[in-house]
């Protein structure tokens, strides 16, 4: 079988996976900038947290859309592959911030500092990427990697999705319905626990916020694909969005109940846009945002604790300057470990795969 070439790459929502990424950062910096902007700005930061949400459907997608015809067409070779390739998409990185942490705790413990919030009993399930499938009670060490270990589950239930459910077989109306399901799904799964906010107890309900989002942004990507001619697919998937998210707000809906469905209309519609906004989200600058956006996902959380320590006084508050600096720091990692850690290490596993991932006639990397 000959190698397929690489899907055409949809810059608009790499885009927004940067803004996304950068969304979550000024998320858990927001309590620090309480002196600096107002409430109301405040309280809009403290939402960051959704652009996991908007992660979860957009990976959905993008996995979709780079693997579905390749594990269709090739079968365990192919589901044997695509998982390795995961690994050396997500895990070299993670890695290497987890040694930052690792060597962070070994301070605290050498100078008798507190360290409750990097227990080494759990070390081992960060190394696997496994904390957050229902075994630890809280969130340690690298805090953002908890989505990292739901996506973990997500691609090792893909290739079953695929070779099984043959969902690009499904009529349209089926495909929506089982979208709604899904959203409904999250919604009443934190129902069930009491919980209305999506960002409530991501410890035990972290993977169950993940693997119906991950799978509606794989029915998103189907849809795409068969609407992305029709002129009115776009405004259509926008007016649903906007309908769903403006009638949840009057009818006081939670956000578990308002958010998946909103984001799976968004990115359909923007996915499907050809117009100004498309062009500005696919831009060279935010493209290259979201390209570095893993980098800056996973290292921004040990870089704000470092940078805390070294130059912010205790009242934890950042002035303008302070500010400045600690978003140029981000970016300057962010670049830096995407050229010097998170593609060299791809590259290198991905030419190398083990044998039970190898097969004569391998695709290009993603």
């Amino acid at each position: 079988m000959t190698a397929q070439p690489s899907p055409r790459h949809l810059d608009a929502l790499t885009g927004i996976r940067g803004i996304a990424a950068w969304a979550v950062v000024f998320y858990h910096i927001r309590l620090s900038l309480a002196a600096l902007l107002p409430p109301a700005v405040i309280e809009w930061l403290a939402k960051g947290y959704l652009a996991v949400d908007l992660f979860f459907i957009l990976s959905g997608f993008v996995i979709w859309y780079n693997y579905a015809p390749r594990i269709r067409q090739g079968g365990a070779a192919e589901t044997r592959l695509f998982l390795w390739r995961r690994f050396a998409r997500v895990w070299p990185l993670h890695a290497f911030i987890l040694a930052g942490f690792i060597g962070f705790a070994a301070l605290l413990l050498a100078t008798g500092r507190d360290m409750a919030g990097y227990p080494l009993a759990e070390l081992p399930l960060h190394i696997l990427l496994v904390q957050n499938w229902g075994v630890t009670s809280e969130l340690t060490w690298n805090h953002p990697a908890w989505s990292i270990s739901t996506e973990l589950a997500a691609y090792l239930l893909f290739p079953a999705v695929v070779l099984l459910a043959r969902w690009e077989d499904w009529p349209d109306w089926a495909l929506l319905m089982l979208a709604a399901a899904l959203a409904l799904c999250v919604h009443l799964i934190f129902a069930a626990s009491g919980h209305t906010a999506l960002g409530e107890d991501i410890a035990g309900l972290g993977l169950w916020r993940c693997l119906p989002e991950f799978a509606m942004g794989m029915i998103l990507c189907i849809l795409w694909q068969r609407w992305q001619a029709a002129p009115r697919a776009a405004p259509l998937a926008l007016l649903a969005g906007l309908a769903w998210g403006a009638g949840g707000i009057m009818l006081g809906l939670p956000e578990t109940a308002l958010v998946p469905p909103v984001f799976f209309a968004l990115l359909l519609a923007l996915a499907l846009d050809r117009s100004a906004i498309s062009r500005l989200l696919g831009g060279r600058v935010l493209t290259y945002l979201g390209e570095i956006s893993y980098s800056t996902y996973l290292a921004h959380f040990l870089l704000f604790i470092l940078f805390k320590l070294a130059f912010v006084d205790d009242s934890l508050q950042l002035d303008g300057v302070q500010l400045a600096g600690f978003v140029a720091l981000v970016a300057g990692v962010s670049v830096a470990l995407y050229h010097g850690v998170e593609k060299p290490a791809q590259k290198w596993l991905n030419r190398r795969p083990p044998r039970w991932a190898s097969r004569r006639a391998a695709v290009p990397a993603e």
